[in-house]
């Protein structure tokens, strides 16, 4: 299957085509871009003509496009879904929904991984994953929350998880603080890797682009104004 993968849950913008015979073509930001402040309205699209030139493919050999769906930041969300969706529709391809805490952590080399976005407000995305499985689905929560829950399964006998992830990083002192190990802070598998949306999606089925929607677990920071 070739796939075009992108993610844009969280400041970075992660880029990958996935070719038939299996070989990546991604653009994975380094770990510095999680801090920075966000620019997928600028970065995606040139990414995507960039990776697709890359591999040698065209619109016409792709097989489906592939999209991070989150949780994330809301504004990101919506520019990484609405471009996923229009290149869909244009091209008559199907679109594959990817979470983005899945793909976060296929790419944590742990048997327990332990995937953690930034929610801002204090509050962080998480999912625990066991030998590629996921043991805990989506949640937001505060960072102290996320630390009891991890104690609580480590007093049911859950090996201790390796965190990785923007929202690792920004509360890394309190999570080590409580004994979870957190990737180093210059570690790729901070980033949310498109080759993970990319493979993922292989046994992910297919849905109708406007049926596709976000998974932001709670309401937006922001509201229309009245």
């Amino acid at each position: 299957m070739t796939v075009l993968g992108l993610d844009t849950s969280t400041a970075a913008t992660s880029v990958c085509v996935q070719r038939e015979d299996g070989e990546h073509f991604e653009v994975r930001p380094e770990t510095a871009a999680l801090l920075e402040r966000p620019a997928h309205a600028r970065e995606l699209l040139p990414r995507v003509v960039e990776r697709m030139r890359a591999a040698g493919v065209g619109f016409a050999d792709l097989d489906s496009v592939a999209v991070g769906v989150g949780p994330g930041g809301y504004t990101g969300l919506r520019i990484g879904l609405a471009t996923a969706r229009s290149l869909a529709h244009a091209h008559d391809l199907p679109l594959r929904p990817i979470g983005s805490l899945a793909a976060l952590a296929a790419g944590i080399d742990a048997r327990v991984a332990l995937p953690v976005i930034d929610a801002r407000r204090d509050e962080v995305f998480a999912a625990l994953h066991v030998e590629g499985e996921e043991r805990w689905p989506p949640f937001v929560t505060g960072v102290a929350g996320l630390i009891e829950r991890v104690a609580g399964a480590r007093r049911e006998g859950l090996e201790p998880p390796l965190a990785a992830g923007d929202g690792s990083l920004r509360c890394r002192e309190a999570l080590e603080s409580a004994s979870i190990a957190v990737a180093p802070p210059g570690a790729r598998c901070h980033v949310v890797s498109a080759a993970s949306i990319c493979r993922l999606a292989t046994r992910a089925p297919a849905v109708a682009p406007e049926a596709v929607q976000p998974r932001y677990l709670r309401a937006p920071d922001a509201t229309p104004q009245r």
